[in-house]
């Protein structure tokens, strides 16, 4: 059974619901460990003092903030436990908005929202109401030292949550969105029938979209690098397309609108495994090396 990370109430005026959040996405990825070159002994991170030149267990750690150079404000847990705000038991409703005034540049981390027995009744009153006003909910909610802005909107017959950034923490880029200065110059007919290609090309490539067409491409070949060099093979490199600068952009968009509509998505093919002895013979008899078979193993999330 999945393990919550936050146990709580929602509240929106006088109603509270008890809850429970629950991690709803992620990353997957293979880990590499780092190892000592010389005996390939795995590498560890001790705690270590070096006033004491020892190691130190965890019993003896405390936190501090550093406020000078090696000069510290100390806290213990029950320091930190005393300054919790009330969203770190209750998390309020603050107000209800269009979810489609949300930039999606603010969302942070993704979780279920699920109801204790207890509150189902006025959990799902609550998510009905959502789905048929259209609003979502933002709240705050304090969890790993951290208080979060949150947005939680209807979804799959659920309500899901979105942690947030603050608004001082999206980043400024001056070269960003200059749009005068990018604005394509030049002669009007040329410029409409450009943008007319684009929209055309843009209309070629469209499709609903279906996150399951798509995986990790570079971690499926990272598998299938193991795999080769735990049975003493090489592999073949990927191929990589050659991109030439675009000197007309007009001639560009037709050439792209002339190739032929790219086949449905298919599982791409891991890099390919070769013996190493065979691999001078192979590059002899053709550009690409022929892929000897491994086995699949399952990838698992580092």
């Amino acid at each position: 059974m999945a393990t919550s990370v936050w146990k709580g109430h929602l509240t929106f005026g006088l109603v509270s619901i008890p809850i429970r959040l629950f991690s709803a996405a992620r990353t997957e990825r293979i880990s590499l460990n780092q190892l000592h070159s010389t005996c390939h002994t795995r590498i560890r991170m001790p705690l270590f003092c070096p006033t004491h030149n020892q190691i130190v267990e965890r019993s003896e750690i405390v936190k501090g903030y550093e406020y000078e150079k090696d000069q510290y404000v100390l806290f213990t847990e029950e320091d930190l436990d005393k300054i919790e705000p009330p969203s770190a038991h209750t998390m309020e409703i603050l107000e209800f908005v269009k979810l489609d005034e949300v930039d999606p540049l603010y969302y942070d981390a993704s979780y279920y929202v699920t109801p204790e027995d207890a509150g189902k009744k006025a959990y799902y009153l609550l998510l009905d109401a959502m789905e048929a006003s259209g609003h979502a909910a933002i709240a705050k909610l304090t969890m790993h030292q951290r208080e979060n802005i949150v947005v939680m909107r209807p979804r799959a017959h659920g309500l899901t949550l979105h942690t947030m950034f603050y608004a001082n923490e999206i980043r400024q880029l001056a070269e960003y969105g200059q749009t005068d200065e990018a604005a394509p110059q030049g002669n009007e007919k040329k410029l409409e029938q450009e943008r007319k290609l684009a929209l055309q090309l843009i209309e070629s490539l469209s499709a609903p979209f279906d996150p399951s067409k798509y995986r990790d491409e570079y971690q499926a070949s990272l598998r299938a690098l193991i795999d080769a060099k735990r049975e003493g093979q090489e592999v073949a490199p990927a191929a990589h397309p050659k991109l030439a600068p675009v000197i007309d952009l007009m001639d560009a968009l037709k050439k792209s609108l002339a190739e032929k509509p790219a086949p449905p998505m298919k599982p791409p093919v891991a890099a390919r495994a070769v013996p190493a002895a065979a691999e001078a013979e192979s590059e002899e008899t053709a550009e690409a090396p022929v892929q000897k078979k491994t086995r699949k193993r399952a990838g698992g999330r580092g």
